[in-house]
Parts: structure tokens; sequence; C-alpha cells
């Protein structure tokens, strides 16, 4: 069983920037797609960006496409996020998960078998 600890969250202004980190402990972080998704308050929880387990293959929604990259260190079992240009509408408590997949272009919570607790990002304007 992976356990995945989530860090970087913080109070930014518009227009800066955050690096999240999730590490994982046990199971097989390096062998599996590991993924961010985040969930604001009152809307539902949503994809932001995915890395296959050898980071060769990255999945963004739309909306981020541009101002984060996502990237992973196998050695380190650690994966981050990092965030450029934030938006207010990028506030939202940030979770890192890992699929049972090694490789899917699938963007819904489901693919995925193990989160971490979130880390609270809140952007000002």
């Amino acid at each position: 069983q992976v356990q995945l600890v989530e860090s970087g969250g913080g109070l930014v202004q518009a227009g800066g920037s955050l690096r999240l980190a999730c590490v994982a402990s046990r199971g097989t972080f390096g062998t599996s797609q590991s993924g961010w998704f985040r969930q604001a308050p009152g809307k539902e929880r949503e994809f932001v960006a995915a890395i296959s387990w050898n980071g060769f293959s990255t999945y963004y929604r739309d909306s981020v496409k541009g101002r984060f990259t996502i990237s992973r260190d196998n050695i380190k079992n650690t994966m981050y996020l990092q965030m450029s240009s934030l938006e207010p509408g990028d506030t939202a408590v940030y979770f890192c998960a890992t699929s049972r997949y090694s490789d899917t272009n699938s963007r819904t919570s489901a693919a995925y078998d193990y989160w971490g607790q979130g880390t609270q990002v809140t952007v000002s304007s």
C-alpha cells in the first residue's frame, strides 16, 4: 500500500508561483502513473495533471497548460507540481494520487487508488 504526503501549499498573490511535492512511501510508486487533483469549496474534485511511471508522458487540464509543470524523481519517490502565473481560480486543496496503471490518459479519480491528505493552495487577487 502506498502512502502519500503532499507539501508546498500556501498563500500567494495572483501571478506568483508555488511548487508542490508529493512523497511516497512503500508500494509501487516507481512503476505507477501519478497525478494531481484539486478540489475547491463547493466543487467536485477535478483533474489537474498526471505523469506516467517513467515521466515520458504528461497530461494537463486545459486551464493549466503552459502554467503548471508536473515532474517526478523515482529515486526520491517524489512527484512535483510547479505552478506559475497562479490565478485566484487555482485556489483549492491539491491532492496527489497514484494509479493502478503505469500510463493512462484517464482523467478520472476512479483510475487512482491511493491518495494523499491534500495541501491548501490559496491565490489572492
